[in-house]
């Protein structure tokens, strides 16, 4: 049996054709799976998803709920880590 290394932690996922997804993430080389998710709608931030991804969203940004959320290995574009203090 092919033992897979498993990346988890709190981020945001760039994914294909637009979409940002923020949450518990764990990408095991075949699919990312993000529990959790919120889907970051509007960013709201004057430095793009850096300044979200260090400060947490702004006053300005959009957040939707979107549960449990699995993205393939060939749409996932970045992950980009955060603390889920922030998110919270």
């Amino acid at each position: 049996m092919e033992q897979k290394n498993v990346m988890t932690g709190f981020a945001i996922a760039v994914v294909d054709r637009g979409f940002v997804y923020v949450g518990n993430c764990e990408h095991d080389g075949e699919w990312c799976t993000v529990k959790d998710a919120k889907n970051i709608r509007i960013w709201g931030t004057k430095n793009g998803l850096g300044e979200l991804a260090l400060n947490g969203p702004t006053g300005e940004t959009k957040l939707d709920a979107v549960g449990i959320v699995r993205v393939p290995k060939h749409a996932l574009i970045s992950l980009i880590e955060t603390e889920a203090g922030k998110w919270i």
